[in-house]
């Protein structure tokens, strides 16, 4: 694990480092938009993270609370970045609350088989019109 020779690194390359996002750029961004939080605070992508801070990512609905483990500014392979940080229990369990709650939802909307053809089009014209007299 590469760190830099201070015992911090930027809170925007340690995220990229670590594998939230796939770019510093959308790190940055993601800080600026107030979706990273440093120790229940809002931070700037600037920002130096510690050994045993607790960094709190919002990506989407799913929310992650990690402490960190290891600094690095360089980004290494996924077993790597798994070791900079640990999640907690509290998050692992609220992520999968919501993953399951998304299965459910995706479950309850009816499938298509894309677009109706002209026989099907016909059918639901032919239902409309008779709903309508």
């Amino acid at each position: 694990m590469p760190a830099s020779s201070s015992d911090a690194v930027r809170l925007d390359k340690w995220l990229w480092a670590a594998r939230f996002f796939k770019t510093r750029r959308l790190a940055s961004r993601a800080i600026k938009g107030g979706k990273v939080e440093v120790d229940g605070q809002r931070a700037k992508p600037a920002k130096e993270v510690r050994l045993g801070q607790t960094v709190t990512v919002t990506k989407g609905v799913y929310e992650f609370t990690v402490t960190v483990n290891g600094l690095s500014d360089q980004r290494g392979p996924a077993t790597q970045a798994q070791r900079l940080y640990t999640e907690t229990e509290e998050s692992a369990a609220r992520r999968e609350r919501v993953r399951a709650q998304q299965k459910m939802v995706a479950a309850s909307v009816p499938k298509t088989q894309g677009r109706p053809d002209r026989r099907e089009r016909r059918k639901l014209a032919h239902f409309k019109r008779e709903r309508r007299e």
